[in-house]
């Protein structure tokens, strides 16, 4: 799976551990993220994240 990330600091939301401390369950692909979901470092919008390269 694609990991994802943050142009505003650089964290990188890797699909296989998610973001459970935020309600993202392990094995979630980032178009399944919730819309309302932000960066757990640097509270960035789901928009302000680019697919890595």
């Amino acid at each position: 799976m694609d990991r994802y990330v943050c142009t505003i600091c650089g964290y990188v939301y890797d699909p296989e551990q998610g973001d459970p401390d935020n309600g993202v369950e392990p094995g979630t692909p980032f178009k399944d993220v919730p819309g309302d979901w932000v960066c757990p470092v640097c509270g960035a919008s789901k928009d302000e994240f680019e697919k890595e390269e």
